[in-house]
């Protein structure tokens, strides 16, 4: 039985790991677009060369700053932050783990049956967050610099 068990462990564990890891994916992406979405789209941000060219002119060109490099990168920075404002919900037939806001956006009553909510949640999840936001930043700024459906 100690040895059935044993060889049972790394695979929850394993488990676990994934499911820590999509969640924080999930969860960061899901923060950055609902970041992305409270900017005013008229906002822009001056983009290009501010060097003087031999006739005179400049080579700038004005972006939206929701979805421009200078604002994906701020975001990043402290994006996990928001973490704190997750817990952990365990699939009852899988028992899976998934993570949830337990905070709104908008301070509306949200349904917390069978969320867990603590530190360790939490600052594992803030983890897993930063690990991914700093090994794919390139690879976020330049997907979330373009809006898409999914």
């Amino acid at each position: 039985l100690a040895l059935a068990l044993a060889s049972l462990l790394p695979t929850a564990g394993a488990r676990r790991s994934q499911d820590l890891h999509c969640g924080a994916c999930r969860a960061l992406v899901d923060e950055l677009e609902w970041e992305i979405a409270q900017v005013d789209p008229r906002k822009t941000i001056q983009m290009g060369s501010f060097r003087i060219n031999p006739d005179g002119s400049q080579s700038v060109v004005e972006v939206p700053y929701a979805r421009s490099e200078a604002h994906l990168t701020e975001l990043l920075e402290r994006v996990c932050e928001k973490m704190k404002e997750y817990g952990e919900k365990a699939d009852p037939a899988t028992h899976r783990k998934s993570y949830v806001r337990v905070i709104s956006h908008d301070g509306t009553k949200m349904d917390l049956s069978g969320v867990k909510f603590d530190g360790d949640v939490t600052s594992s999840l803030k983890f897993a967050c930063e690990s991914i936001a700093e090994e794919y930043e390139d690879e976020l700024i330049e997907f979330l610099s373009h809006e898409a459906e999914n």
